[in-house]
This record gives structure tokens, C-alpha cells and sequence, in this order.
């Protein structure tokens, strides 16, 4: 169904309207003075980190109240913000750091106020993957943005797998404790392909190294990792082959479809997704899926 929003020129079916406003991922100077004015104009402000948000908010001498959304309660808080909305409310969506639904919590609440008629409104503002991807050296555009790779060793296999053959630069977040496994398995399914790890973006102790996966692995095993880490790796420039069926070909229809859910799509989601791939009925995944094992 088409949905035409005009921000600022009309009420969004008498609802309040959701503003996403981003917060600075380090340095507080880069809070622009528009995201300062919302956050004092609207009625709420749901946050994924309440203690963070107001350490904030008292910095800037914001004093709209506060309330929490995040992983754990986005269900019960969603129906909170929904029924403010209702009510005529505006609502500011604040993340730890950085831009809202990006790697946070949030797309889910974006799709519920769309689906109600009101109005969503971006603010542009701090996002640790183009700060990244701007100064890594490596070709900016066209870039494929993927975040967290799943923890788990076999499926963080089959998701690079998937990614080798892309040809566009690549944008990975990564955890301290796991950036040393990550690495080796960049170096085995990408090649020795040009990298730029980042870390403590825009902070006292910003940090970029840049090379090849060989040189960035031996730099993680002579250096203490730490802080959060944000990965720029050069895209395929092969000549080679696209063969999109071969990151699944080791797995079991049964987790297939897991592999599915866990980028957040629904079982039933997941099931024709899977059908497609492996050319074969869906009621022959959903049998193998819920019914057999």
C-alpha cells in the first residue's frame, strides 16, 4: 500500500510522530544542535541505555523524560510508544551511540508506527560505518553494509561463504574477543584482500590500521585488542563465477532455515526462502523443518 509522508506540512492521522534521532559514538561535540532541540521539544524520550541517555541529556540540559526500549522489552515498550503516539505524543528513539536500527534496536518499532499511518523522521547525524568507510582508504562506493556476523563459528562460516564473491566493499562491526577468530576466517574464504580495522571512532584514542588481512592478523597477534571494532575489507575484484548455491550445499535443510531465523526472519519466511534456493516445495522444507528430526 503506497504511503506518502509529508514530515512537516500535516498531522499523520492524528497521531504524534516518531523522531530518530542519532547520538555521538564517542565525542559529544558531534551532537548536532537539531538533535539538542528535538530531544527538548518532544514529549518522551525511549532509549535502548536509559543511564547512557541521561548522562547525555544532563550534558546538554535536556529534562524530557526518559523511558526505556530495547532488545529485551521493545515488545511491551513498542505498545508503550504506540499508545503515546495515539495520544498525540512525539517520541524521540535514541541507541547507546550512533544512529537508531543500525546494529540497534528500532527497525521493528519503525515498521509498527508506519503500519499505524504516523509519521517516522530521520535525523541525520553519527553512524560509526561511514565514519569507517570514509577514512579507510579503501574505494568508498558501491559499499554492502552487514554489521555483526553471527557468533557462532559454523554459521559465521556460511555467512562468509555467501559474502566472498560481493564486489562491493564490505562493512563488518566486530567485538574485541572476537576479532582474532573473524580475521582468520576473512583471510580463508576472502583471500589476502586490503582491510582497515577502526576503533574508539572519534574518541581520544581513535585508532586505524590498515593493510592486507595477513599484515592486520600478525598486528592482532603483537597488540592488546580492545574497544569495539569497525572493519572495511576490499570487495572481490576477481574475474570469477558468482555459484550462489554453494554457501548452503554443506548445510541440512533443517539448518538452512535456522541460518534464516537468525537474521530475523520468521520460520514461514525462512521456508520459502529456502524452497527458492533449493528449488524444492516448500510443504518438503516445512515437513522436514517442524515434522521430521
Amino acid at each position: 500500500m503506497l504511503q506518502q509522508q509529508k514530515s512537516f506540512h500535516n498531522e499523520s492521522n492524528g497521531l504524534g510522530s516518531l523522531y530518530l534521532v542519532p547520538t555521538p559514538i564517542g565525542n559529544l561535540e558531534d551532537m548536532t544542535f537539531r538533535a539538542i532541540s528535538i530531544l527538548k521539544e518532544v514529549d518522551f524520550i525511549a532509549a535502548e541505555d536509559t543511564r547512557q541517555s541521561k548522562k547525555l541529556c544532563n550534558h546538554f540540559e535536556i529534562d524530557t523524560p526518559i523511558f526505556s526500549y530495547h532488545e529485551h522489552n521493545k515488545e511491551t515498550s513498542g505498545l508503550r510508544i504506540l499508545d503515546l503516539l495515539k495520544e498525540k505524543k512525539n517520541i524521540a528513539l535514541v541507541s547507546d551511540a550512533g544512529m537508531p536500527t543500525i546494529s540497534d534496536p528500532g527497525s521493528e518499532l519503525v515498521k509498527q508506527v508506519l503500519e499505524v499511518g504516523g509519521h517516522v523522521i530521520p535525523l541525520p547525524g553519527a553512524n560509526a560505518a561511514l565514519t569507517a568507510l570514509i577514512a579507510s582508504g579503501i574505494t568508498p562506493q558501491p559499499f554492502y553494509f552487514f554489521g555483526f556476523l553471527n557468533r557462532q563459528k559454523k554459521d559465521k562460516k556460511s555467512q562468509l561463504e555467501q559474502l566472498k564473491s560481493r564486489r562491493e566493499t564490505i562493512i563488518f562491526y566486530e567485538s574485541p574477543h572476537r576479532l582474532k577468530e573473524t580475521l582468520q576466517l576473512m583471510k580463508e574464504y576472502f583471500g589476502n584482500r586490503l582491510i582497515c580495522l577502526s576503533r574508539e571512532l572519534t574518541k581520544k584514542f581513535e585508532e586505524f590500521i590498515r593493510g592486507n588481512i595477513d599484515e592486520v592478523i600478525k598486528w592482532s597477534e603483537e597488540n592488546e585488542i580492545r574497544g569495539e571494532f569497525c572493519l572495511i575489507v576490499e570487495g572481490n575484484h576477481e574475474d570469477v563465477e558468482v555459484n550462489k548455491e554453494v554457501w548452503w550445499n554443506e548445510l541440512t535443510i533443517k539448518e538452512h532455515v535456522e541460518y534464516y531465523i537468525a537474521q530475523n526472519l520468521s520460520s514461514k519466511e525462512a521456508i520459502k526462502k529456502v524452497s527458492l534456493e533449493r528449488n524444492i516445495p516448500k510443504r518438503d522444507v516445512y515437513q522436514t523443518y517442524h515434522v521430521d528430526e
